[in-house]
This record gives structure tokens, sequence and C-alpha cells, in this order.
């Protein structure tokens, strides 16, 4: 952990851009033009996340335009774009299933269920403000990396299995592994013009970022994927004639497309506008059901937010650093509103949030013009919509899922440990096989048992055992005993911070008397040091030379040798 080139800051905060009235007019430029470019992404993945949890398209247009309108004057967060994720997909169309969807076969029914999921939508919104009052975005940092990688693993394994079916003309239905048993059959029964917009979609998704890594015009890199296939995308349809209902021929088979495969819009978004039903939680044949995926709802929905929008702070390049209860207030408050008028739940968002840093966003307020601008578009223009392959938008959402759970990803997980990939694989194969919440909780009790095989008693799981020295005036040291470990992190921090941010001390952190320091203590204590070179401080971390790493890797975890003698504690 080098502290050889501190970040250095402007002396002067009217110097770091803010989302400020001044802010606003000072950064007008920047903040509307990456605004556009977040938009041409926002776009086409708000309608196909909607589609894919169950909802009408337009719910996820109405959810990044309350994100970008109300967040923007809450949150502190300069440069998270809210709105719909991917991640939450499973959980919504959980629900929708739970209250009785059908995926089209009784319209009343599916409108019922969309009302009801409606009103969980604006409970857990409440949920995540009662969580922002009460402070628990601390918490977020309880969940070990690797089971929430792994849990976002397999929420894209998911959507890939979800949304593959849909590429090719086909729908999917049922548990995931029951999609998978059925995938090859439903390929080999393609309908053929829906698939070559899916597959065409999909070579442009993969391979355009490959051709823009070798070919380096600043006006190639700008420009989204996701805009590329609507391009193509759109006159394939037109050229196919997917606007009448109609049937065609090839190779001896008979195939029948239609406005089906199209994206459905309301031409007035007032008409769109749906009310939840709250009656789902007073009947007793549905409340029990409700309350469990409001919990749901709240907390994965605030886990992968906040997770986001401390990623986000990490590559801010002014290094500002948000308020997380407060970015969580903002997101429940939205969330109550969305849910209210029909749409999607919302998270900080960190695939458009990062294209916001790329595309040269400075303040909140590119937030506030992408929803903007989606509200115009939508309003407008809305037959332009229409003409969208839903081929199209569920090969952006194989992409999305993909890179949740990439081949990458689990090579990044076993390079930090083995075990790691161990707690990884439990958690992704656990959501598979059951849900989110349980397949999180067998990731942490997979991280627990790993613990007690390397020797850390359970008496030491929630407590870390410190003791304070002060090395002089402007200087302390904390000696650790026992074992430091991601689930007695969070009361290891708050001694960290308050000794050092907040009574501005420089704090050496001895880890000679560890028995064992997992990879979660590694890395947050690697974001902390940043954290306190941002505030012109130093931390220092000491005292394992004489504790044995499981990889190479700067995170990995570090157990207590043999020969080194009892730990303390």
């Amino acid at each position: 952990m080098n502290h050889s080139q501190p970040i250095v800051m402007p002396a002067d905060d009217s110097g770091i851009p803010r989302g400020t009235p001044a802010g606003f007019f000072r950064y007008f430029r920047d903040d509307i033009t990456s605004g556009f470019f977040v938009f041409l992404i926002a776009l086409p993945l708000c309608l196909g996340i909607a589609l894919a949890s169950g909802f009408p398209p337009v719910a996820g247009v109405f959810t990044a335009v309350v994100g970008g309108l109300l967040t923007t004057f809450i949150s502190n967060s300069e440069l998270t774009i809210k709105g719909p994720a991917a991640g939450l997909i499973v959980i919504v169309f959980g629900a929708m299933q739970s209250f009785g969807f059908t995926g089209g076969t009784d319209p009343a029914a599916d409108f019922a269920a969309y009302r009801m999921t409606l009103a969980v939508a604006c409970v857990a919104g409440l949920v995540q403000v009662g969580f922002a009052v009460l402070r628990v975005g601390k918490f977020s940092e309880f969940f070990p990396t690797a089971v929430v990688h792994g849990m976002l693993a397999s929420i894209g394994c998911i959507i890939m299995l979800k949304q593959l079916p849909v590429v090719f003309g086909q729908k999917a239905s049922g548990e995931p592994l029951e999609i998978l048993r059925e995938l090859p059959e439903k390929i080999t029964h393609l309908n053929p013009e829906i698939a070559v917009i899916g597959l065409v979609s999909l070579a442009i998704l993969f391979g355009f970022p490959f051709l823009k890594s070798r070919l380096r015009p600043a006006w190639l890199q700008r420009i989204p994927a996701q805009l590329l296939v609507l391009v193509v995308a759109v006159p394939l349809g037109i050229w196919f004639d997917l606007s009448h209902e109609h049937t065609y021929s090839f190779l001896g088979h008979e195939y029948r497309v239609g406005k089906s495969f199209l994206v459905t819009v309301p031409g007035n978004l007032l008409a769109a506008v749906t009310t939840p039903d709250f009656r789902v939680f007073i009947e007793s044949a549905t409340w029990l059901t409700a309350c469990w995926w409001a919990v749901l709802f709240a907390l994965v929905g605030t886990i992968e937010s906040l997770l986001s929008a401390k990623a986000i702070d990490l590559v801010d390049p002014w290094k500002r650093k948000s308020s997380m209860d407060r970015d969580l207030l903002a997101v429940g408050v939205a969330n109550v509103a969305a849910g209210a008028i029909g749409g999607l739940p919302m998270i900080s968002e960190i695939v458009r949030s990062k294209a916001n840093i790329d595309n040269g966003a400075q303040t909140r307020f590119a937030d506030f013009w992408h929803a903007i601008l989606l509200l115009a578009f939508v309003a407008l223009v809305p037959g332009l919509i229409h003409e969208i392959p839903l081929a199209a938008l569920a090969a952006m959402l194989v992409y999305t899922g993909f890179r949740l759970a990439s081949p990458r990803e689990f090579i990044n997980v076993f390079e930090i440990g083995a075990e790691q990939l161990v707690i990884f694989v439990a958690t992704l194969i656990g959501v598979l096989a059951t849900d989110l919440l349980i397949g999180v909780g067998v990731g942490v009790a997979t991280k627990f048992i790993i613990h007690v095989i390397n020797g850390v008693p359970p008496r030491e799981f929630f407590k870390p055992f410190l003791d304070v020295t002060e090395i002089d005036e402007s200087t302390v040291q904390i000696d650790a005993a026992g074992s430091a470990v991601f689930s007695n992190w969070i009361p290891f921090r708050r001694q960290i911070e308050q000794l050092g941010l907040v009574q501005r001390n420089n704090v050496i952190v001895n880890l000679a008397g560890t028995r064992l320091v997992d990879s979660n203590v590694m890395e947050k204590l690697e974001e902390l040091e940043a954290e306190f070179s941002r505030s012109g401080l130093r931390l220092e971390v000491v005292g394992l030379e004489e504790h044995r790493a499981f990889s190479g890797h700067p995170h990995a975890a570090r157990r207590r040798t043999a020969d080194a003698g009892p730990p303390k504690g």
C-alpha cells in the first residue's frame, strides 16, 4: 500500500465542481453533453429492463425520469445516474409472478400483478428512507466482496437465460435451470427474421467495443454500442415489416411476425400512469408475500445502490465523497415516487454512471439532463420507440448479463484467493437454485465456515480486539488482536475513522497480533488509505511480515504462520 504519491486536491472547495445553482450554469455545457450521451444509452436499457421485469416498457422511462429529476436535488452524489437496473430484474419479475403474472395470457391478471408490485416498490422505498434515517449505509460493508460479486454474477446468468430465447423470437418461462434445459429446443425452433435482428444486435454489442479498442478516434469512442444497435435493428424491423401481422416461409416452414415483436408504448404518457394497489398489504392471501418482496426489494436495492455509489466515488476525477445515507435517502424517496406513477424500482446504476464520467460530466445535473431528454423523447416521438424490435432490447440485456457474469469475473475472484472463488461459486449456485436472499445467505455462511477452518473462533466473528496507543501529538497506533474479518470490520473501521479522520490524526494499524486478516479487510484498508490521503492524513498498515498471504494479490487474505507464535486476543 503505497503512500508515495498522495492525491493532491485543490485547497479551495470552490475549485471543485458541485451541483449548486452556480454549478448548474458554470458546468452547463459539460453536463448537458454527458446527459445526452447517457440518454442514448439509457433509453433502450430502460425499455428492455422494464420488459424483462414484466412491466410495460414505459415504466423504465418513468423510473429514470423520476430518478433524474428528484435525486439530483436530494443526493450529493455528483456523478451517479439513477434509474432501473438489470440487477433488480430478477426480483421484480419474481414479485410479478408471485402475484399472478401470466406473461400476456391474461392481461387483466397481468395488470393486477403490476399494480400490486408497484405497491411493493413504494413500501420498499419507504423502508429505504427508514434505512437512511437510521444511517445504515455503513452496513453495506458487512457483505463480503465475493458474495456481492457472486450475487451479481447469478443475476447476470438469470438475465441471459431469460433473454436468449427472446433474441431468437421465442418466450422463456420457468426457473433458470429449467430455461437452460429447454434452451436448445427453443433455438432450434427460432423465428429466422427475429433471430437475424437479435444475432446482429449481439454481434454489434460484443464486436463494437473490440473495434473501439483497436481504433482510437475520439468521435468513435463516444458512440454507444446500444445506439448503433438501434440504428441497425430498427431498419431491419422495418425491412421485415414487423409493424404488420403476417406470415412468411423459410426453408419450407411458416413463421408469424407482427407488432408483438416490437416495443409497445402509449401515445399519451399520462394515460400510462398507473397507481399502486396497496390492498396487497391488507388482504390475508397476499400480505405476507408482499412484505417478503418489499424486504427483498429494499435490501438488494440498497446494497446494489450503495456499492455502485461507492464505486463511482472511487473513479470520480475530483475524488468527491458522497454521503451514502443521503444517497440512500434520495433513492428511497424517488422509489416511492416512481412506484406511485407506475415505474420500476431504481438504484444508483454503475454502467450509466461510468458512461457519465467518461463523457465529461462535472456535476449531478448531468443526471437531471439525461432525465429531461428521456422525458422529451418519449413524450414527443413515441412512434419511433414503437419501431424498436424486442429482440434488439433482449440482446442488450444478454450483453448486460454477460458483463455481470463474464469469465473475467471468475478469474478476478480466483486471483484474490481460491477460497474467494469457493464463496463466489457457492453464492452463484445458491441464488440459481433458490432465490437471491437465500443465495446471499449461503455465500455468507460459506465465508464463516472457511474462517472456522482457518482457525477463527466464533467469539472473534463480530468483535475486533483493539488497543490504542498515542505515538505523538499527531499519530496514534491501533494494535489489532484476534482476527480482522468482514463481520467485525464495521466497528474496526469506526475506530480508525474516529481517531483519524474525525480527530485529525495519522493512524498506524498494527496487524502483527492477528491470527487472520481476510481479503475484505485488506481491500477496505486500502480504500481507507486513499481516503486518509485525500484528507491530508496518513494511514499506515504494518505488522504483516509474519503472515502468509493466500495468493499474490494485494487484497489476498493473510494468516499468521505457525512459527510466529500464538496471536494475541
